[in-house]
This record gives C-alpha cells, sequence and structure tokens, in this order.
C-alpha cells in the first residue's frame, strides 16, 4: 500500500488520456453487468421449491399442446387447490412491431393471479362476454383503448372461418399491484372457451396450465405427481416455476446465452486493444522516470509490479463503477421485463466473474509493457535511446 500514491500519479499523469479510457471500461462493465445478470437469470434453477403456482407444460416444447381432459386429472392430485389453464395465441395488432403478449384463459384465471387487480364490474362483464377481452392498464392507455372499443387482432397461428382476423370486445383493465411487474400490464386475455370454440383447427387443447398448491412445501412432490399423470403417454409434462416458465419461452425465440457471450467478446476484445494501447503508450512516455526508479533503488521486480499494478487499477476502477451502474439500472430491466427477468441487483456470480475478468484484462494489456520497463537499461533510458 506504501507504493499507492505512486501508483496513482501515475496512472493520472496524463489526465485526459485516462479518464477517457476509464469511461470506455465503464462502459464495457455497464454492458457485461446488465446481460450477465440476464444470462444468468436465465440459466438459474428450474427448481419448483418453495413456489405456490407451478406452470405444468410439455416435455417436448412448449408450442405443443396438452389436452383440456388433463385438467380434472391435475386437480386430483394431492396439495393442488385449484387448476387453470390457458393457451397463447400470438396475435398482431396492426403491425408487429406494436407487438404485445395475447393468449386465452380458462375460468379462475384472475383468482389464482390475485396481483392482477381487476374491478368485480369488469370480471363478471369478462365471465358473461362471449367474445370479451382485457387488457392491462398500460397497455390500454398506450393504444388509447376504452372500455367497449373492439380490437381486431391477426392471427399468426389460428385461424377463424377461413379468416384470420379476430375482433374482441374490450370490457376491462387489470393493473398490477407492484410497481416493478408494471411490464406485464402490456398483454390482453381472452376466454379460452371462444378461442376453442371459433378456431379452426385446434380443439380440446390448452397451452399450459398454471396450478396454484396449498402447501409451497410440498412443491417439488406435487410437481413429480402431476408430470407422473402423463408419463410415457404422447403429451408428456414438464412441471416448473413460472419464472422458469417465462424464460423457456423467450428461448424459443433467441439463445441468450450465445448472444451475452458473442457480445460481451466483441466488448472486451475491443477493451483488451484500446486499454493495451493506453498502457503501453503511458510507460513509453515515462521511460526516463522509470530509469530513475531504478537508479534510487527500485529492483527490476518492483518496477514490473508497479507498472501491472497501474494497469490492473486503470481496469479496476473502469470495472466496479460499470457493475455498481449496472445495479442501480437492473431494477427497471426487471419490471420492464414483465417477471421473466426476475433480478433485484448484479448476481454473485457476475460479480465474481466481473471481478476476474478485470484481473486478467489488467494484467494482461499490463505486462508487455511492464517487461519492457523491467528490462529496460539506466544508461539507454537516461541518454535518450
Amino acid at each position: 500500500m506504501k507504493y499507492l500514491p505512486l501508483i496513482w500519479a501515475a496512472l493520472f499523469r496524463s489526465r485526459t488520456r485516462t479518464i477517457l479510457t476509464l469511461l470506455s471500461v465503464v462502459t464495457a462493465f455497464l454492458l457485461f453487468g446488465l446481460l450477465d445478470a440476464v444470462r444468468v437469470a436465465f440459466n438459474s434453477s428450474a427448481n419448483v421449491a418453495g413456489y405456490d403456482r407451478l406452470i405444468v407444460a410439455s416435455r417436448l416444447s412448449i408450442t405443443q399442446m396438452l389436452p383440456y381432459s388433463l385438467s380434472s386429472r391435475i386437480e386430483q392430485v394431492p396439495g393442488v387447490k385449484q387448476v387453470v389453464h390457458a393457451a397463447w395465441f400470438g396475435g398482431i395488432y396492426r403491425d408487429a412491431r406494436g407487438f404485445f403478449p395475447n393468449f386465452s384463459v380458462g375460468p379462475g384465471f384472475f383468482q389464482i393471479y390475485p396481483e392482477y387487480e381487476i374491478s368485480p364490474a369488469h370480471l363478471k362483464a369478462f365471465e358473461n362476454t362471449r367474445n370479451g377481452a382485457v387488457v392491462g392498464a398500460s397497455l390500454a392507455e398506450r393504444n388509447g383503448w376504452k372500455i367497449g372499443d373492439t380490437i381486431p387482432l391477426q392471427a399468426t397461428i389460428f385461424p377463424t372461418r377461413g379468416s384470420n382476423t379476430w375482433e374482441f370486445k374490450l370490457v376491462g383493465t387489470f393493473r398490477l399491484k407492484e410497481h416493478k411487474r408494471r411490464g406485464e400490464e402490456n398483454q390482453l386475455m381472452f376466454r379460452w372457451d371462444y378461442f376453442d370454440e371459433a378456431n379452426d383447427f385446434v380443439k380440446g387443447r390448452v397451452g399450459w396450465y398454471v396450478v396454484k398448491l396449498e402447501d409451497p412445501n410440498r412443491a417439488d412432490q406435487v410437481a413429480r405427481a402431476i408430470d407422473a399423470l402423463s408419463e410415457n403417454s404422447d403429451h408428456e409434462t414438464k412441471t416448473q416455476s413460472e419464472q422458469a416458465f417465462n424464460q423457456a419461452f423467450v428461448r424459443q425465440f433467441a439463445d441468450v446465452g450465445m448472444i451475452v457471450s458473442a457480445i460481451m467478446g466483441a466488448v472486451f476484445f475491443t477493451l483488451l486493444l484500446l486499454t493495451g494501447n493506453t498502457m503501453a503508450q503511458a510507460v513509453r512516455e515515462r521511460i526516463p522516470e522509470l530509469a530513475v526508479l531504478k537508479t534510487i533503488g527500485f529492483s527490476n521486480r518492483a518496477v514490473l509490479c508497479l507498472v501491472l499494478a497501474e494497469s490492473v487499477l486503470l481496469v479496476a476502477l473502469g470495472g466496479l463503477a460499470g457493475l455498481l451502474l449496472a445495479a442501480l439500472v437492473i431494477p427497471a430491466i426487471a419490471a420492464a421485463s414483465g417477471g421473466v427477468v426476475q433480478l433485484d441487483t448484479v448476481p454473485t456470480e457476475t460479480w465474481a466473474i466481473g471481478v476476474a475478468v478485470m484481473l486478467a484484462i489488467g494484467v494482461a494489456v499490463g505486462l508487455l509493457p511492464a517487461l519492457r520497463a523491467m528490462r529496460l537499461s539506466i544508461v539507454d533510458a537516461l541518454a535518450g535511446r
């Protein structure tokens, strides 16, 4: 620690260059913190222990639908309190740029999701209107919808009576109690019985079941019992937590891990070149100063360590600042994800990887300049050769 003032002075010898380099490092590790936190969230355990709501979907793929008849069998499993079915619809309103999730739900959906606040009047209207739909308050405000409006959706999977145009009557809106989950208000739900009756091809099939448990501590046991119902059949199920189900749904459209790895590989490669150039230039400018250090008694090893410490400090300062900024931004990303990404801050795993990457980059970019400084000839350096 006694050499820290010397290292600090060398690091900020050229303030402008150092500050610009630090900003680049901060930006790189801000991106790393955000993207790797998402990766960790998507690779988190699918263990169902402790959850009071489970999702039952096809073991093969969530695009494979399950028979409606499975509902009564799931209800009979000990520990199951309530079962609600739903099915993805995937219709488009106007154009794909304004896409929002939309799906059909069975009776009791809003009872099993009490965090979705809907007025009794709107809920009654939904139950009594065959083609009725309810939407999140945020989605209604975004599109300027009001109760009684007709919402046309263009089907991408399920046509109706030879046409892709479905029309729903807006009969209610709902809000989320938790502010960080307001992203879930950007969705539309309509009645599954109307979907089952009106679509041209799929009958008596649902996309998934939502299971409410009597005791969350028995979640693992109940999940195994549910999956045993369809074992060795043509519709084997996989019971998992809601978070794991949502993440599996998103993985249909993109491999999050591969995308994160590709982006961060490019970012860190660029950062390696940038910080390497900064350190090489900094050491080149200080050759006479380093020669003076050797003259007054600093060993070759001490000079090597001083340059390496300067390099690591440069990357560590920017890296830690970037991860701290990521920790501040992540709650907003989690809220906007509609419950898909459930994180409050940068995960411990991301911090550990980040610190390891900081040290690796710091040593990598400082090693060659440090070796040059260590091998420096005092006479040649002071003579300007």
